[in-house]
């Protein structure tokens, strides 16, 4: 469930259960200087204030809700400012009774590179808990859990919730249909090379209404969660936001939609169709 709840919502969060993970050959090739940690996206798809909250749907009914916010702090790391991310999923209404979800990501980014330095997970799914801490040295290519283990990682890797801001970053302007996108997760402790592909654009209506939006597929694979390989789509904004506005899967028992129902905070104006 927690995988539903929030990897939906950012485009290659379905796909880190079903990716190979990157070999420690591959990690050392791609070790690179400290520059490279400290780069400057100048990104302008969101802001500390930026509040989106999600619904997630079975059927016609409306069973999780996922809220990820954007805030400001006084830490540094290395001069650097950083900002916390947060995602929060749980299950609602009569869903609680027999499965309960209360999941927190949250993630301490560099406001320029959109790196994290730091990241913490608390599952608790129906009494199932994973307690999780890595802190990224992101100008070292590695990452230390919270038993003390190190780890080496590819240059500007993410965690599992600064994955979905960072994604917002790219550059998708240009792309063309069958254009794949990867970025490197670090999660329970091992690299995941997660990959999204470009589908095109399209005008969608949800329950807030119609928006011109990019289609993406994250690369999963077939059998294990998902019906086929392009099972789950995901719709991203046409805008200077570059949200995920609506997520839709085709797994052995049924659908599964999410939606985002609220927002606050964006830096630009949605992508509406009148």
């Amino acid at each position: 469930m927690q995988k539903l709840i929030l990897a939906l919502t950012a485009l290659s969060f379905a796909a880190i259960a079903n990716a190979d993970p990157i070999t420690d050959e591959t990690v050392e090739t791609e070790i690179v200087e400290d520059g490279d940690a400290f780069r400057d996206l100048k990104q302008k798809a969101f802001k500390p204030g930026e509040k989106l909250v999600y619904r997630m749907t079975y059927g016609v009914w409306d069973a999780g809700e996922a809220t990820l916010q954007v805030l400001p702090t006084k830490r540094t790391v290395k001069g650097r400012q950083l900002w916390r991310v947060r995602g929060v999923g749980k299950t609602i209404s009569a869903f609680e009774w027999f499965y309960k979800v209360n999941d927190v990501y949250e993630s301490y980014v560099d406001k320029k590179s959109i790196v994290p330095w730091v990241f913490k997970r608390r599952v608790d799914e129906g009494g199932f808990k994973i307690n999780q801490d890595y802190t990224f040295f992101q100008h070292k290519n590695k990452v230390k859990n919270q038993k003390g283990k190190e780890f080496a990682v590819p240059s500007k890797v993410q965690d599992m919730i600064s994955a979905f801001y960072y994604a917002r970053t790219l550059d998708f302007s240009n792309a063309k249909k069958g254009d794949v996108f990867e970025v490197p997760i670090f999660l329970d402790d091992e690299i995941f090379d997660t990959k999204i592909k470009y589908l095109g654009k399209e005008v969608i209506k949800t329950r807030k209404g119609k928006f011109r939006c990019h289609k993406f597929s994250p690369l999963v694979e077939q059998g294990r969660v998902f019906k086929s390989d392009d099972a789950l789509v995901a719709y991203i904004t046409d805008d200077g936001n570059k949200i995920p506005i609506m997520a839709k899967a085709k797994i052995q028992v049924g659908t599964i939609k999410m939606h985002l129902v609220k927002w606050e905070g964006l830096a630009n104006p949605m992508s509406y169709v009148k």
